[in-house]
């Protein structure tokens, strides 16, 4: 049995030993690594520390391989801050997949009686015992109910909500010591508290997104307020769910990769790249309420040019100021010569100290920030763009992002969750090559038409 086939380490002091060897080989790295750099040149110490990076990304990643589970896909979701962290860190990170072995017919039947009752079995006739997906978090079964409906069934692996307080203290004991360091060096954080804020944010979303409860209601509330045509959110069965089941009508369609294989016309990507991309904006500018894991796997593309929209475990509701904020400093930014607006923009979202003066601003934060706006922004400068040309998010340099960071006054979580979703949008997107138009009635320039 491989590693990455081996169960997770269950007992408490077995994974903190797992965290503590981390700590000690992490220590070792940065010892060596800062006796060798007093004799290199400067250009010798830029390419030792990438190196550097990249082993001390390895070791954190084969840590948390071992722990697996909920520690695991905190890395995932710390890798997609892609500004917050030292590349060769993130890149290690963002490496993190785990795949939990199934449930036996055993545990599904012990997890569906403790959730449901005895007589679940009455309750979801045709049950199938043998999980169709599955992820991380649970794995996914088909049933129908009493009255015929076909549904689907999520059941979250046993043990998965114990670990989250503590395996998120392995993770947080994880980045700190040689790991703080390596942030430093890099031009890392501006105080430990972005970083703290950042990884209590990922210990609510994944303490929401094991309540499957609250996902149904979610589900609900998508189901009858995002309405858009084309675009379809299944129905939860709530009398039916609970905190470790969730019960949804089943839809038909195929994911992204198994779609792109059957080779789609380009007006069949622009179709449903313009449906991803309108929902997105109508979930930010008037639900206020984002599906905040735009992976690719939460979609399906259906008959009849029909989109499905999947798991509602991980949502984020957005005040009006936020949202308000967000379409002022953008717009702001599509004007040339805005820097006082943008200021402003980003006062009212206090993002910057109340003491940034204008003329800060304008001399070292938005030169600063200028290459991650570019980038935010390109597909707002017309009214079609093509998602499929090459579109890398920019990754800041040292002096810039330290600039950029040590400017920060606090990370609304709004903001992070927001930038995440953008990030994934954007993705999702270049994957179906889609051109998209663009022109709404919240971001763009002032000639830009209301969107449908």
């Amino acid at each position: 049995m491989t590693t990455a086939e081996r169960p997770p380490r269950s007992g408490r002091l077995a994974r903190s030993a797992i965290a503590g060897r981390a700590l000690v080989q992490a220590g070792a790295s940065r010892l060596v690594h800062k006796a060798q750099d007093l004799a290199r040149t400067e250009e010798e110490r830029q390419a030792a520390r990438a190196a550097q990076e990249a082993q001390l990304g390895r070791i954190l990643f084969t840590a948390l391989n071992q722990l697996k589970g909920v520690a695991l896909k905190a890395a995932q979701m710390l890798a997609g801050e892609p500004q917050l962290l030292p590349e060769g860190l993130r890149q290690q990170l963002a490496r993190a997949c785990y795949q939990a072995t199934p449930m036996n017919r055993a545990q599904v039947d012990r997890q569906l009686r403790q959730a449901l009752g005895h007589d679940w079995a009455q309750r979801l006739p045709d049950f199938d015992a043998q999980a169709f997906a599955a992820a991380s978090l649970g794995q996914v079964h088909r049933a129908r109910l009493a009255d015929g409906r076909a549904v689907a069934i999520k059941l979250q692996y046993p043990g998965m909500a114990a670990t989250v307080r503590s395996d998120m203290q392995l993770l947080r004991l994880l980045l700190d010591g040689p790991f703080t360091g390596l942030l430093d060096e890099a031009g890392g954080l501006p105080a430990p508290q972005l970083l703290a804020t950042l990884l209590d944010e990922i210990e609510r979303s994944l303490e929401a997104e094991l309540d499957y409860a609250q996902e149904a209601e979610a589900m609900q509330a998508f189901h009858a307020q995002l309405r858009l045509p084309g675009l379809v959110v299944p129905a939860a069965v709530p009398e039916l769910s609970t905190r470790q089941v969730l019960v949804m009508e089943t839809l038909a369609g195929r994911h992204l990769q198994e779609w792109l294989d059957t080779r789609p016309s380009q007006a069949q990507r622009d179709h449903y790249g313009q449906l991803i991309f309108d929902a997105f904006l109508r979930m930010v500018f008037e639900l206020r309420w984002l599906h905040a894991d735009p992976h690719p796997g939460n979609y399906l593309f259906m008959a009849d040019g029909q989109l499905g929209l999947l798991d509602f475990g991980c949502t984020q509701r957005l005040s009006e100021g936020f949202t308000a904020g967000l379409a002022q400093a953008w717009n702001a930014a599509l004007r040339p010569d805005a820097d006082e607006a943008l200021h402003q923009a980003y006062l009212s979202l206090q993002l910057i100290s109340p003491g940034m003066t204008l003329q800060h601003f304008r001399a070292e934060l938005r030169p600063a920030l200028s290459p991650l706006l570019d980038w935010q922004l390109a597909p707002f400068r017309s009214p079609v763009y093509d998602f499929g040309q090459d579109r890398c998010l920019p990754r800041l340099e040292a002096g810039p992002q330290r600039t950029a960071l040590q400017a920060l006054h606090q990370l609304p979580t709004e903001l992070a969750f927001f930038d995440r979703s953008y990030l994934g949008l954007n993705q999702l997107l270049h994957r179906l090559g889609a051109r998209v138009q663009t022109s709404n009635r919240w971001i763009g320039p002032p000639t830009t038409s209301p969107m449908t």
